[in-house]
Order: C-alpha cells, then sequence, then structure tokens
C-alpha cells in the first residue's frame, strides 16, 4: 500500500490528495468535446410536418371533450335556460383562465428545451438547485450544450431560495414526493381518458337505437380500446398521419353544428361571455353548482344553444344536435376523434415513464425507440398492456360516463395543481421573477383550482376514488424503487476504494493479468466500485485491459452523441485502466440496434490517438516532471497526466511528494532522466492500439455488479415488505442492465452484494 507522508494531519490528508490527483474530473474532455459539437437545424417543412403531427396526439384530449362534458355537468338533467348559460360562462372563463393564460403563456414557458411534463418542470429545477436525490452530477456535466442554467447574485431572491432547497434533505425529498404524486396521477389521466372517451363516443350507437342495451355499447368500447392498444407499436410517427386529420375534420365538425345550432335554436347562448352568469348560475343552484364544477372541469363545447331547446336531451346532447343526413358520419368521426384522444394521453404515459425510469424512480422496461427521425417517441409494451387492462376495468366495471367523468375531472385537477405548485420555484429560481408576479400567478391559479379541486372531493364517492387509487399504487411502485435505487448508491459511494490502494497493487493489481478486456459496470463516475475490490479479492486474475463504465443520467433531455462518452486513462500507462463515462438524457435510451460494447471500444481508440497528439504538443526535452502541478490549466492537466501515466512503481509503495508528483521509493531517477525512463518504458501510440485489438480478440467480459438490498432485521414492518418483497419482486420482474446495454450472456459476469439499510 502506498505511505502517507508527515502533513496527513492537514487538509485531509496526502492519500486523499494523491486519490484526487490520480483520479481527476473530467473536465478537460467535457470542454473538448462540447467544442467539437454542433447543434442540428431543422427544416420550416419539418416543423410543418411535425406542428400538424400534434394537431391529432396534443389536442385531441381537449377537443373531444363535448362528446361528454354538458352529461357530466347536469347528469339529473336542466331545469332552466339560465343553467345551461352560466354552464357555459364557466366553461368559456375556465378556458381562458387555465389552458390560456396559465399555460399557454406561463407555464409553457417552463419547458425543458421543448419538452414537457411534471419530470420535466423538475429536471429543470434539478440543473439550477441540488436537489436531486441520487447526487451523482458533476461540475463537467453543466460543461453540455443542452444543460442550460443560471447563475445567481449571492444576496438575490433565487439565490436564497436555491440555498433554501439545498439546506436539508427532507426538503428534497418533499418535492420530490409532489413530483410523484403529479406523476402518478398523470398516469391515472391516461387510463380515464380512453375509457371516458371511446365510452361516450360508442354511446350514440344507442342514440339511434333507444332499446341497445348498454352492455352492447360497452362491448364495442372495449373492442375500440382493444385495437386502440394493439396498434402502439406501430409508433407515434406513423399513427399521427393518421390522426391528424381526424382531429381536423372533428373541428370543422363541431364548429359547424355549433354554429348551426346557434343559427337554428337561440342565439342567446351568446350571452355566456358576459361574467355574470357565471355569479346567477351559483347563486340559482346553491350546492348542485359547486357539485357540476366536476363535470364542466372537463371543457369546451358548441352543444349549449340545442339543450337550451331541448333541456330533456341533456345525456346525450351531443349526437342528438346533429342533423339526421350526417349523424352516421359524425358518430365515425367521434369515434376515431375519441381514439386520438386517447393516443394523446397513452403517448404522454409512455414519456412519463421514461422520464421516470432515468431519474431512478421506476424500474426497468423495455422501452422501443418507434422512430429513427425524432427523439421521444418511444413505446413500451409492458406499460402498454397494463393501461390495457385498467381501462377496461374502467369501462367494464363503470358502464356509466358519469362515475368516468368524476375520476377523470379529479385527476386533472391535482396534475394542475402539482403543476402549479412547481412554478413557484420555476419562476424564483430559473426565471428570477419579481415576488409580486409569482404572487399573483399563484393567486389567479388558486382562485380557479382550488374550487374545482373542493368539487371533485365531493365526488370521490361516486368515482372520484379511482385515480386516487391508482396514483396511490404507482406512487408506491416509484417511492420504494426510488428509495432502494438511492440506498444502493449510497452504498456505492461509501464502500468505493482508493485509487492509491489500485496503484498500490502494483501493474499486475498483484493478479495474473489474463488477455482480454474486462468492462465493469459502475454508478460511480469517479473511484473503484467495491465490486472491482470483491472481484479480485475472490478470483486470482483479472484482464489486460480494465475498463470502468459509469453509465449515469442527468436532468437534461437529452445529450448529444457528441458529447455521450468521456474518457480517461487512471494511473500508469502500463496499469491499461480507463474510465469511460456514458452520459444520457431523460428522453434518450439504449436502442437495440446499437452495440454498446463497439461504441466503448471505439470510444477507447479515439481516446489513445487523441491522447497521443496532445502528448505531441509537449515539448519533453524542456519539460521537468517534478515541478508541474497537478492543478490548474489545462495544459498541466495533461502534463500530470502525462507523470501519472508514465511512471512505473518498481517495488509497490508510492510516496506523496510536495510538488504532487507520483515517483517511486528509493527512485534513482530524478528530473529529465525520469522523462527520458518513462519514453523508453511507454508504449508507442501504435503498439497500444494493437495491444487493445489483441486483448478485444481474446474476449471481452462485462462485469455488472448485482447488489441486493434487504432490511435489516431491527428495521420496522413496513419497511421490510417495500425492501424485502416489493423491492425484490420489481428486481426479479424487470429488465436486467444486462438487457438495456445489449450484453451477451457468454460475456456476461454478475459480481453478488448484499447491503442491509
Amino acid at each position: 500500500m502506498a505511505s502517507l507522508s508527515e502533513s496527513e494531519g492537514t487538509n485531509r490528508g496526502s492519500m486523499w490528495e494523491l486519490d484526487q490527483n490520480l483520479d481527476q474530473p473530467m473536465d478537460e474532455e467535457a470542454s473538448r468535446l462540447k467544442n467539437m459539437y454542433r447543434e442540428k437545424k431543422f427544416s420550416s417543412v419539418l416543423l410543418l410536418r411535425l406542428a400538424f403531427q400534434s394537431l391529432g396526439v396534443v389536442f385531441g384530449d381537449l377537443g373531444t371533450s363535448p362528446l361528454y362534458v354538458f352529461y357530466n355537468a347536469f347528469p339529473h338533467g336542466v331545469d332552466d335556460e339560465e343553467d345551461v348559460i352560466g354552464a357555459l360562462s364557466l366553461i368559456i372563463y375556465t378556458l381562458t383562465l387555465i389552458p390560456l393564460l396559465k399555460y399557454v403563456f406561463v407555464v409553457l414557458r417552463a419547458n425543458d428545451n421543448g419538452q414537457g411534463g411534471t419530470f420535466a418542470l423538475y429536471s429543470l429545477l434539478c440543473r439550477h438547485a441540488k436537489i436531486s436525490t441520487i447526487p451523482n452530477q458533476h461540475k463537467t456535466d453543466e460543461d453540455l450544450t443542452t444543460y442550460s442554467r443560471q447563475t445567481y447574485e449571492e444576496n438575490s431572491v433565487g439565490a436564497k431560495i436555491k440555498r433554501w432547497l439545498e439546506a436539508h434533505a427532507y426538503k428534497r425529498n418533499c418535492l420530490l414526493i409532489v413530483v410523484l404524486i403529479g406523476t402518478c396521477t398523470a398516469i391515472g389521466d391516461g387510463i380515464l381518458t380512453p375509457a371516458i372517451s371511446v365510452l361516450s363516443a360508442s354511446g350514440g350507437i344507442k342514440v339511434q337505437n333507444p332499446n341497445m342495451s348498454t352492455d352492447v355499447v360497452v362491448i364495442v368500447a372495449v373492442i375500440i380500446l382493444i385495437g386502440l392498444f394493439s396498434m402502439q407499436h406501430y409508433g407515434t410517427d406513423k399513427v399521427g398521419w393518421l390522426f391528424a386529420p381526424i382531429v381536423l375534420l372533428w373541428f370543422i365538425l363541431i364548429g359547424s353544428v355549433g354554429a348551426l345550432n346557434i343559427h337554428k335554436y337561440k342565439g342567446s347562448v351568446l350571452k355566456a361571455y358576459n361574467p355574470v352568469y357565471i355569479y346567477r348560475y351559483f347563486q340559482r343552484r346553491n350546492s348542485d353548482s359547486w357539485a357540476s364544477l366536476g363535470g364542466i372541469m372537463l371543457s369546451i363545447t358548441g352543444q349549449a344553444a340545442y339543450i337550451i331547446a331541448h333541456k330533456d336531451h341533456v345525456a346525450d346532447a351531443f349526437y342528438r344536435s346533429i342533423p339526421d343526413s350526417i349523424y352516421w358520419p359524425a358518430f365515425v368521426i367521434a369515434t376515431a376523434a375519441a381514439i386520438v384522444a386517447s393516443q394523446a394521453t397513452i403517448s404522454a404515459t409512455y414519456s412519463i415513464i421514461k422520464q421516470a425510469l432515468a431519474l431512478g424512480c421506476f424500474p426497468r422496461v423495455k422501452i422501443v425507440h418507434t422512430s429513427k427521425k425524432f427523439l421521444g417517441q418511444i413505446y413500451i409494451p409492458d406499460i402498454n398492456w397494463i393501461l390495457l387492462i385498467l381501462c377496461i376495468a374502467v369501462t367494464a366495471g363503470f358502464k356509466n360516463q358519469s362515475q368516468i367523468g368524476n375520476a377523470y375531472g379529479t385527476a386533472v385537477v391535482i396534475v394542475m395543481l402539482v403543476t402549479t405548485f412547481l412554478m413557484v420555484p420555476i419562476m424564483l429560481l430559473v426565471w428570477k421573477s419579481h415576488w409580486i408576479l409569482v404572487v399573483t400567478f399563484i393567486v389567479l391559479s388558486l382562485m380557479v383550482e382550488i374550487p374545482y379541486f373542493s368539487a371533485c372531493l365531493l365526488k370521490i364517492d361516486q368515482g372520484g376514488w379511482v385515480p386516487l387509487v391508482i396514483a396511490t399504487a404507482f406512487f408506491i411502485i416509484m417511492y420504494v424503487w426510488h428509495f432502494c435505487t438511492v440506498k444502493r448508491y449510497e452504498f456505492e459511494m461509501h464502500s468505493k476504494v482508493s485509487m492509491a490502494w489500485i496503484l498500490g497493487l502494483g501493474p499486475s493489481l498483484g493478479l495474473v493479468r489474463v488477455p482480454g478486456i474486462g468492462f465493469v459496470y459502475t454508478e460511480l463516475a469517479s473511484g473503484v466500485p467495491h465490486i472491482f475490490s470483491h472481484f479480485i479479492t475472490n478470483l486470482p486474475a483479472i484482464h489486460s485491459v480494465v475498463v470502468f463504465v459509469c453509465v449515469k443520467y442527468l436532468p437534461v433531455y437529452t445529450v448529444p452523441m457528441d458529447e455521450r462518452f468521456l474518457v480517461r486513462r487512471i494511473g500508469p500507462k502500463n496499469f491499461h485502466i480507463f474510465r469511460c463515462v456514458a452520459r444520457y438524457g431523460y428522453k434518450d435510451l439504449h436502442k437495440k440496434d446499437e452495440d454498446f460494447e463497439k461504441m466503448l471500444f471505439n470510444c477507447l481508440l479515439s481516446f489513445l490517438r487523441l491522447e497521443s497528439m496532445m502528448e505531441g504538443y509537449s515539448d519533453s526535452d524542456e519539460f521537468s516532471v517534478l515541478e508541474q502541478k497537478t492543478e490548474g490549466s489545462i495544459n498541466n492537466a495533461f502534463l500530470a497526466e502525462k507523470t501519472n501515466n508514465n511512471t512505473m512503481c518498481s517495488n509497490g509503495d508510492l510516496s506523496y511528494s510536495s510538488q504532487d508528483s507520483i515517483v517511486p521509493v528509493q527512485s534513482p531517477l530524478r528530473g529529465n532522466s525520469l522523462l527520458r525512463y518513462s519514453s523508453q518504458a511507454s508504449h508507442t501510440v501504435s503498439d497500444e492500439l494493437e495491444f487493445l485489438n489483441r486483448c478485444k480478440d481474446a474476449g471481452v467480459v462485462h462485469i455488472l455488479g448485482n447488489t441486493i438490498i434487504l432490511a435489516r432485521r431491527d428495521s420496522g414492518i413496513i419497511k421490510k415488505i417495500a425492501v424485502n418483497y416489493m423491492y425484490a419482486f420489481m428486481r426479479k420482474i424487470c429488465r436486467e442492465n444486462s438487457v438495456i446495454f445489449n450484453v451477451p450472456h457468454e460475456s456476461l459476469l454478475n459480481v453478488g452484494q448484499i447491503y442491509y439499510i
């Protein structure tokens, strides 16, 4: 082992300093990659194409609410035409305040490089404050092209908010819990939207056949749902072209029918633009008006004129308001539009699961990238069939639009409240908004959302419990998985081995170096993982080339391929030890057609060529190793790395000099003679490349850690159930890392460990 100097008591000790110098951060490599990257530009034609596709996938959900909104607002019928006008007035101003003012003008500005959703907002906050519960980020990650963040003055409001959030772990955990609540409720929305949209559209069959049983409508809805989920594997890119024209026809249809009804029946419905009718609505209906908010939450329509003239047709007003001559074409378009609305929330659910998985909040599942052109268009088979089963259960279980509508409204309003609370730190921390603007936003948002939320609470026993149960189930899964993931990472951090210890073993690492390359996977971006020391302690041999591979996800939507891999050498050249950090964003994924092993090897070869080029820029005749510092400029970092790489340990003992240089104990080599010795001892780049290729031909082994998390014997019953049973079950059924990295079984070596928490 390396011997410590006499100054061990100062700072953190010489061994710590030695380890820092041996395993330095990849600042220079990250900076170099960023300078090499050039962001791609998209043509106007491509943007128009994507905008057209979004018409179906994004706006379908909001646009299909005419199928069910008035029935859910007035489940017991309408007594007075002013009630209809008041409800329509509520719809108009709700749309103005929430989707338009709040989301279009405020929330959409908080996008993460075009990505939206609860986790995208959370990722945006994680870049501006150290609130991530898995502290695997490093300063070098901030050099990424997609890693945008703000700087703050010491006494600014943003700096104070940042310090407040970072001060205690419980604040970070509370923020994560809020994010998980919003995320899980949004997943519930992805289950309820297909159920209510398709069931409402299928109800049109019964309008023309009043004697038809409700069970027939349910069966038709279930068949449509099965067909919808069965076509998900084709991907959004393909179905988007099919859905966009349907939604366009749907908007033309409902707009035309609305205008026709206003002209045909009573133009008095236009009085709904007067907000006074909202006051009259609440005054007339008392508690019934408050309860109807849960239905009005479901949003926009043009049926009010027809309902005023036909108060007894409120249950199926949409289909009855359509002229008989176009009834069946309208039924087909409505059914297709309901399918499109379902697709919007299904695609959003896939995206949410992918983001949760990347941030360590969901078990590993198979993710299929359905488009080679556009990032983020994915399909998750396991989640797809779970959603189908739950949708069928909700549809067949309720058989009733009203109860499903109550559940749907509850899910929507909870997501809205979570978004409002997350916008507060974003406005203060990211946008640096004045506190008056923040307070104004909160007050206006809560003035609308709190009444809707309270109205939904009144209908918990009428179907509103469904999204709560679904959200609770997903929340438990996410929180338990994340808790154990954090504990496993903490175990890796606390049990990692010093690089000085590795160097103390000598070039052979104290073992037989057999031909081949060993990729050792770890969650650590620095230090030697415990599985490696565990491995070499129990086995008598290690490969000629060892590469520590760290795969980590960052709070960015994507990491450009040109900036994804960071490689550096660890220790002297004759040790043949390297570190490779593969960085991904929450939209990135390991595509099955990519050979991760080949990518790693190519990055290693590129690093060696670049290393040789950079060494060529140094004037070795005038450079003295012992006079160089390992901290400072970029050149100093490279020269210090040369010192580490070219120094051999003849007897396995190292000493740490005051000049931050590593030299063998009792070595007769000094000054320029050390350079001449290292020059003679080091391999040329061609020799090392040839050596690596020979090692690759000899065989590649992927060494993965298999850390089993167990609760201590003195733990509580809840912790034991969560860790020993729930987490263990999820680990058993989820995909292994070897599958995600496309590692062949014949090249896989699992190193088992048990960690008690």
